[in-house]
This record gives structure tokens, sequence and C-alpha cells, in this order.
């Protein structure tokens, strides 16, 4: 079956109408930067989530997204998902069962209609570009937490360790959850990149192996706590 998009790629266009709609998707983007400032802006001290949309309910790392958000919520940070399912809804899930504030960044997608439902009504909001969402979540968010995912959720990894080895964010706590799942990664990139010279050998030290919601609470803790003297440290 042919892509449309790919045949419009190469349609002869003329100046005046490649232009127009150059200029049109111009301010699009910046509704949709507008929209999303205007609406995360007051969260307060926030920790991103990524994970598969395609984890079941019944899986352990389920399980697991749904302590951490509970954990989470319970010292008083918000937690910020891709607004779907799998573990974003189980991370959401446990924040609104916590009574926290839980929010949903989602991206228009043919294949989800619609964000879960366990996130507050004022902090649901989803784009039409994924550089947008990508955005936000770095924009608002002062820890990130990766469990089991595929391409999205690594797209979403790399580009935060991406920023924090650039200097362009600070060095925010960046931890990854599943050792079993993450080892091959760690492996590849302590063997093939250091030896290739692609990355240096502290670039490893961006992120955290851990298996459990305790170990990555722990950590996120022990980084607010140099930053937030009135948290409330509930393990």
């Amino acid at each position: 079956m042919t892509d449309d998009r790919l045949e419009r790629k190469f349609e002869k266009k003329t100046w005046s109408e490649t232009k127009s709609k150059n200029s049109w998707q111009v301010f699009r983007i910046m509704s949709e930067f507008v929209e999303g400032f205007d609406l995360l802006t007051e969260m307060g001290p926030s920790v991103t989530v990524f994970g598969s949309a395609r984890t079941d309910k019944s899986a352990p790392y389920y399980a697991i997204a749904e302590e951490l958000g509970v954990r989470l919520a319970s010292n008083g940070l918000t937690v910020i998902t891709g607004g779907g399912p799998g573990i974003m809804e189980a991370a959401n899930k446990g924040a609104i069962e916590a009574g926290g504030v839980s929010a949903g960044i989602g991206v228009q997608l043919p294949f989800e209609t619609s964000n879960n439902p366990f996130l507050d009504k004022d902090k649901n909001i989803s784009f039409r570009y994924f550089f947008v969402r990508k955005l936000m979540f770095l924009k608002y968010s002062q820890a990130f937490v990766a469990f089991p995912g595929g391409l999205g959720t690594l797209d979403e990894l790399f580009e935060a360790l991406t920023l924090a080895q650039t200097g362009k964010t600070p060095r925010f706590p960046i931890i990854l959850i599943g050792k079993k799942y993450w080892q091959g990664l760690y492996e590849w990139m302590s063997s093939t990149l250091i030896h290739e010279k692609t990355i240096k050998a502290e670039d490893l030290d961006l992120f955290r192996i851990v298996d459990t919601a305790e170990e990555a609470m722990s950590a996120i803790n022990n980084f607010f706590g140099k930053y937030r003297k009135d948290m409330v440290v509930n393990f």
C-alpha cells in the first residue's frame, strides 16, 4: 500500500504554496507550546515516568509503576507520564490513589484514542507533535524514571540523557527500572560506545539502574532532599 504522505513529499509546489503551508505550521506549533506552558507551569516539583503502553495490568512492572506513583505522590511530587495505557496508566493510577497530582502529556496517534482515566482533568493534554510533547516532559520535570519500553521510551530516555550530558539541563536523576531488561543496553554502552570513544566512561554515571520502586524513590529523595528543605520523606 502506498503511503500518501510520501507521495505528497514529492509533489511539486510553488514557493507561495510552500511558504503558506510552513507559516500555518509555525502558528500551530506555537499554539501547542503556549497551551502546554499555560497548563503545566504551576505543577511544582515533578517526576516523569516513561514506559511501554503495551505493559499488561497483570505484569510485574505494572505493579512496580503503580507503587512508584504512590510513593512519588506521598512525597509531594507530581507524577507526569505520556498519558497512555500500560506503565503510564499504572504510575498515574498510583498517584491518584495516593491523593497526589497526576498529569498526562499525550500525543495524538491513530491507534490510541484517548489518555488513561487516572489523570487530573486540568493536567490532561495531548499534542500533535512529538517534539512539543518531549519538551514539556523535560521542561517541567526534575527527575526521570524509565521502565521497560519500546522505541518511544528509548527516544525519551536518550533525549534526557543527551541534554544532561551536554549540560543543557541540570543533572537531574535518570533512573532505569528493570536490571534484566536494561542490562544489555548498559553492556553495549559500556563496551562498544566507550571502546569506539563515542561517549566517555563518566557518561554512564548519568543514569542508574534499579529493580524496585523503593530504590528509585530513595535515589529521587536523595536528590530532592538537597534542594527541598520542606520535603517530607516517606519511604
